[in-house]
């Protein structure tokens, strides 16, 4: 029998502490503490205190800390589950990724040149695999052009962008730079800016074109 530890746990109850703190200075388990103070009766103004520190700053920031990692544990498992059944991309699939984003972000008004625009480096590089390897662009057709705020550091973004396409430098436009007052002093969100890829290739357009043309038909039925 902890004697001892009870006569402390007992000592502390009286002075209004909480099951959990007691277990945790005497060095027992929260039960044992519960069963050896049962019958003390706590006064309003304790069992107030009590409350009050169950809503405690601490508290409080414990409590969220761990509705946050259940619900990282969740987000975890859910994305898991979501893309067991992606294990790799076969040509077909890029083709069919390719004509899809440029459904959505490339250009159709202009029928001398396949052009498609994005901030997303991941998708330049995808759209970058999806001229060379389905579309057997030559890497000397290729043209970039960046569109970028006055204030962000110009060289630098032609860097970023010609590391992320592979089309050398001497092959971009001049960069186009453009004032921008909502964006000064403000942390941007596109500090490399908008690249553009250029194909000047008025068969290559038609041929995409076309394709999504035939995407739409099935899809849509």
């Amino acid at each position: 029998m902890k004697t001892i530890e009870r006569q402390k746990a007992i000592v502390f109850r009286r002075e209004g502490r909480s099951i959990k703190e007691i277990a945790r200075i005497v060095g027992v388990s929260k039960a044992s503490v519960s069963v050896w103070v049962r019958d003390i009766v706590l006064c309003k103004k304790q069992l107030s205190v009590l409350k009050r520190n169950g809503f405690s700053s601490e508290i409080i920031e414990k409590r969220r800390k761990k509705r946050m990692e259940n619900e990282q544990v969740k987000r975890d498992a859910i994305t898991t589950f979501a893309q067991k059944d992606i294990k790799n991309i076969s040509q077909h699939d890029l083709r069919l990724i390719g004509l899809c984003l440029y459904w959505g972000e490339g250009g159709k008004t202009h029928q001398g040149s396949a052009r498609i625009s994005n901030s997303d480096p991941a998708v330049i590089k995808v759209m970058m695999r999806f001229f060379r390897e389905i579309c057997m662009v030559e890497e000397k057709k290729f043209r970039g052009h960046i569109h970028i705020h006055s204030h962000l550091e110009t060289e630098k973004a032609e860097k970023y962008w010609a590391n992320i396409s592979g089309v050398p430098r001497a092959q971009f436009f001049k960069t186009y730079a453009k004032p921008s007052i909502a964006s000064k002093n403000k942390k941007d969100g596109l500090p490399h800016g908008t690249f553009d890829i250029y194909v000047c290739n008025t068969k290559l357009f038609l041929q995409i074109i076309a394709q999504i043309e035939k995407i739409k038909k099935i899809a849509v039925g």
